[in-house]
């Protein structure tokens, strides 16, 4: 799988992909982990309250919403990842964010999508990320953080 080195190559990826296709951003080990197998025919996440079964992969969509209107998609693709940067410290090593074609299927338990993955397109690197945080930061906004129910 490819990989996508800074913010403005995921912006580009989102831009081009416009109303076109839904792209959804997940943090795991990846598709090689995620995605059915031949004893797990069905793609899904796990519920870390419950242990519960949910029927598609927890994943956040990178679609620009109507009422960002014309502002800086890279501020919203930096946004969209950073939500859920913690998740690499709570889930441990091997877990990073992935970008995917997907149909969401549900809702879980936090009304985050449940999706259903069509098609994996990239890894997005530690360079990005970095963007990403910077990108945040550069908000000035000392009410807003990853949304991280450990803190």
């Amino acid at each position: 799988m490819d990989t996508l080195h800074d913010l403005d190559e995921l912006a580009v990826l989102l831009e081009r992909a416009g109303g076109d296709e839904d792209l959804y951003v997940r943090w795991s080990k990846g598709p090689d982990v995620d995605l059915a197998a031949d004893d797990r025919p069905e793609q899904s996440s796990r519920d870390s309250l419950t242990g519960i079964r949910l029927p598609g992969l927890s994943a956040n969509p990178l679609r620009m919403e109507p009422w960002w209107g014309d502002r800086s998609i890279r501020l919203w693709v930096a946004r969209r990842l950073y939500d859920y940067s913690h998740l690499r410290q709570l889930r441990g090593v091997g877990v990073r964010p992935w970008v995917f074609v997907g149909e969401q299927c549900g809702r879980g338990p936090d009304n985050e999508p449940l999706v259903i993955c069509h098609r994996p397109i990239a890894w997005v690197s530690d360079a990005a990320l970095r963007e990403c945080e910077q990108a945040v930061r550069e908000q000035g906004s000392d009410e807003w953080g990853p949304l991280n129910r450990a803190d």
